[in-house]
């Protein structure tokens, strides 16, 4: 256990608690925040910083396949693992640990590549983590969906794969799509018919989410919706809203999904009306997916819109995969270009949506890693909101059509330490269900990032705290790693009828090359062979379903 600690004299942001800043001490004992230490205790002078509660990014591709096919695919960036864009898991853990960051999700694991992604985050160091398994595009739940069958069975499939793969949460890629994509379908819309299953994005949609609220998993459905990346495609994301009919729903990397089709190019900024909507409907949270100007990797489990983006890859390769029907893969390089009137217009479009959404408890800050942007490009983002003159001053410098015209140069919205906190802290441990995490309340997990306080030029300091602990270890000291712990795994564990289990068998000895018993990652497996001792953290389910 660490041993006991007071931080003195910091200006502690902690959002759950108040959202007014105030000079106070923080005390630590055997890894958790505790009223008041010893006099012997560890002294620590935080004079003229800031504290924060560990910084928690929700959405972030750091383990699984496409992860390392895009290693694989890029060594020329990724400098043997240790790029920025495609980071390996040591480099990744280290790179979050010395901005702050102290828990990172995989939203995109797959239950056949399950027990791979779990390994993959069990190794990178320090950080605690987790995963969205995907459902919505496998065979049996469509299949299941097509022929009407009860809905309580599609709940204890969905309940059967969070409990098999150990994952935090479910997650839906261009629902539909993905399956519609392998029966040479280029596209679906909201309520187009599957070809093959006769089933709409709009039934899987609401499917999934009504499951997990009647599960009482605490995220709600995590949904890359339909149409990523086409022009016009708000219409869509719109019609998404409507799916869920007042449903929990969180729309991941929405700045993909927020495009218009005014002007004389037929690609403009649907931001506005975006945050109309999710304003106006508290069900929905959304994390932005922020385009960061510079080479990156973009994968994702939408080898639909992937396929159709593969000409514009730069360099010039991409890989396309599929592992037993679950889902899809693929993996586009792409450099983000200040010249490119798209490219600086998704720049544009991103800095609006955090702007004009009102409830910062709904947003939390992204770049889709590493699809928008790589994470360690976080300090420059948080930049950009919070100083106006900086955030002019850099759309000076990209296409002068999206300069002049853009609805960005108008807002004057500078956000605050304290929403600031909320985006990249107490609102993903909300969203998330983590509630001994995001905050610096008594009880909560001794993960704190120290800040020294600089007005001039918040990238500088949110690049490099003072201090950063977990679970009360000093974990890095001004930009070095001090210590290297191991992080724990947060999984759901929802009720379900055993009984689904013998269709499942059937099902995967007639179509599937994987035994299903084999899938079931136990709880000493996942401890001891994919997270190298770290601790477990099991969710409990709300009971009777999500209030």
């Amino acid at each position: 256990m660490s041993a006991a600690l007071r931080l003195r004299g910091g200006r502690v942001v902690d959002p759950s608690h108040s959202m007014q800043s105030n000079v106070r001490d923080v005390c630590v004992q055997d890894g958790r925040i505790v009223a008041d230490v010893p006099p012997d205790a560890i002294e620590i002078d935080a004079g003229g910083c800031v504290v924060m509660a560990g910084g928690i990014d929700m959405h972030s591709h750091i383990g699984g396949g496409k992860v390392n096919l895009a290693r694989l695919l890029l060594p020329e960036a990724g400098r043997s693992g240790c790029g920025d864009c495609v980071p390996g898991t040591l480099h990744a853990g280290y790179r979050y640990v010395e901005m702050g960051y102290t828990a990172a999700f995989e939203p995109a694991m797959l239950p056949a590549n399950a027990r791979h992604a779990h390994m993959e985050m069990g190794d990178t160091p320090i950080l605690d983590h987790g995963a969205y398994v995907m459902l919505g595009n496998d065979e049996l739940f469509l299949q299941m969906l097509a022929e009407g069958q009860d809905f309580e069975r599609l709940r204890d499939y969905m309940a059967w794969t969070i409990h098999a793969s150990k994952a935090l949460g479910v997650k839906v890629v261009n629902p539909g799509g993905i399956s519609a994509f392998k029966f040479n379908q280029r596209k679906l819309d909201v309520d187009e018919e599957h070809v093959h299953w006769r089933v709409t994005p709009r039934q899987v949609v609401h499917t999934l989410a009504r499951s997990l609220s009647e599960l009482g998993i605490a995220h709600p459905l995590h949904i890359h919706g339909s149409n990523l990346g086409v022009a016009g495609n708000i219409e869509s994301t719109l019609e998404t809203i409507r799916a869920l009919d007042g449903l929990p729903g969180h729309l991941t990397h929405i700045q993909f999904h927020s495009y218009g089709l005014d002007g004389p190019k037929k690609f403009s900024s649907a931001a506005a009306r975006l945050a109309e909507a999710v304003n106006a409907n508290r069900n929905i949270s959304i994390d932005v997916g922020q385009i960061m100007f510079g080479q990156t990797v973009t994968a994702s489990g939408d080898t639909m819109r992937q396929h159709a983006q593969s000409g514009l890859a730069s360099p010039r390769k991409w890989i396309g995969a599929d592992i037993e029907c679950d889902a899809g893969c693929g993996v586009v390089p792409f450099r983000y270009r200040e010249s490119s009137y798209v490219n600086a217009l998704q720049w544009a479009i991103g800095l609006e949506i955090f702007l004009l959404v009102d409830d910062p408890w709904r947003v939390a800050l992204t770049t889709d890693h590493p699809n928008g942007g790589p994470f360690t490009s976080y300090p420059h983002l948080i930049r950009l909101l919070m100083d106006r003159r900086f955030r002019n001053e850099q759309l000076q410098r990209i296409h002068p059509e999206v300069a002049a015209n853009c609805a960005l140069a108008s807002i004057s919205r500078e956000l605050s330490l304290e929403e600031i906190a909320i985006m990249t802290r107490s609102g993903p441990a909300r969203l998330l269900g983590l509630q001994d995490r995001g905050h610096l309340g008594v009880g909560a997990a001794a993960d704190i990032a120290v800040y020294r306080e600089n007005t001039a030029d918040r990238e500088a300091m949110f690049a490099t705290p003072e201090y950063v602990f977990k679970d009360g270890t000093l974990v890095a000291r001004a930009g070095r790693i001090t210590a290297v712990t191991q992080g724990g795994t947060h999984f759901a564990e929802p009720d379900y009828d055993r009984g689904i289990v013998a269709q499942l068998r059937r099902h995967m000895a007639r179509h599937g090359s994987v035994n299903v018993d084999a899938m079931t990652i136990t709880p000493d497996e996942l401890c001891s062979c994919c997270n190298h001792g770290g601790r477990l953290l099991p969710q409990a389910c709300f009971a009777g379903g999500r209030p």
